[in-house]
């Protein structure tokens, strides 16, 4: 597989031809969309397929955001901003057995309008535990202060999608909810110490049957006093995957927020040299992704490998 490392968003509503000529020549593994990107529909069924065709691939990996609550990037073709994962954990607690009917409805909808207009990567569930001091960029995207809560409809968000056939990814990882700060704007230093982080944060992407993971870009003091995770092969090596014992494709969370005190092109290169596996850049600037392209390498072997299993279970 002749592809980047890297996963690239895109402008508009279509591809333009500095995009076509873009994607044709340097191939990234991905390509994510986001609410910009859609209009209805046909509109969006029609940008995908521009897309698949310029890698003649019919499972070419089409990424999306849609959590649901304020994280929806299919509004404009169902509303599902009142659906976060804080009104499915309040809903569990307060009445299962509608919990169970809802939630399997809402995730069977979601993803019959994934695969309708062709997108097969959801970048759900959101599997960090709040605390009172996480800040609001989580918020109602966790399910619950509860680790075992949060374990629990984490698994089962991502067996619901795997049973429609979109795969998923886990997110934040090692786990965000300890942060009082904004990646997007700043850098979030968590100082909790290593029992509380096990048995809290850790906790829910243990084992996770998940395809996909992404990192967050959060420094944990106890484990690596000067990186965020998506930096740090200590909390990769260590805690990702030996400690939590992730097996997937590991995806840096979007290299050009402000959390990440380094140019683009280190800040890529720096995920990648710290473990993961592919970067994620999300603004569809194209002067930003043409620097990234001269630094970024193909997929190694583990990548081409899951890679593989990912176009099975698409099957």
């Amino acid at each position: 597989m002749n592809k980047k490392a890297i996963i690239f968003g895109v402008r508009g509503l279509k591809l333009s031809k500095k995009e076509k000529f873009f994607f044709t020549k340097f191939r990234p593994w991905g390509v994510i969309l986001f609410s910009r990107n859609i209009k209805n529909i046909n509109q969006l069924k029609v940008l995908i397929k521009q897309i698949k065709y310029i890698f003649n691939d019919k499972n070419y990996p089409i990424l999306i955001d849609q959590e649901g609550g304020k994280v929806s990037r299919i509004n404009k073709i169902l509303d599902l901003s009142f659906f976060s994962q804080n009104f499915f954990s309040n809903l569990y607690k307060n009445n299962k057995k509608v919990f169970f009917n809802f939630y399997k409805i809402y995730i069977e909808k979601v993803c019959e309008i994934l695969r309708k207009t062709g997108i097969n990567i959801n970048t759900v569930p959101v599997l960090d535990v709040l605390t009172s001091k996480t800040h609001k960029v989580i918020g109602t995207r966790s399910f619950s202060r509860d680790a075992t809560i949060v374990s629990m409809l984490g698994k089962l968000c991502i067996n619901y999608y795997h049973n429609n056939k979109i795969a998923t990814v886990i997110k934040h990882l090692p786990g965000h909810g300890g942060s009082k700060e904004d990646s997007h704007h700043k850098t979030p230093v968590v100082k909790s110490n290593r029992n509380a982080l096990i048995k809290k944060d850790f906790k829910p992407f243990t084992q996770s049957k998940s395809l996909f993971g992404m990192t967050g870009h959060v420094i944990y003091n106890s484990y690596d006093y000067n990186n965020t995770a998506t930096h740090s092969k200590k909390i990769i090596k260590n805690i990702i995957r030996s400690k939590i014992k992730f097996k997937g494709i590991l995806i840096s969370d979007d290299i050009s927020m402000k959390s990440l005190k380094y140019k683009l092109e280190e800040n890529a290169i720096r995920a990648l040299n710290a473990g993961c596996n592919l970067v994620l850049h999300c603004n569809g600037k194209m002067n930003e992704m043409s620097r990234l392209v001269k630094v970024i390498p193909n997929i190694d072997n583990f990548t081409i490998k899951k890679t593989s299993q990912f176009y099975k279970f698409l099957r």
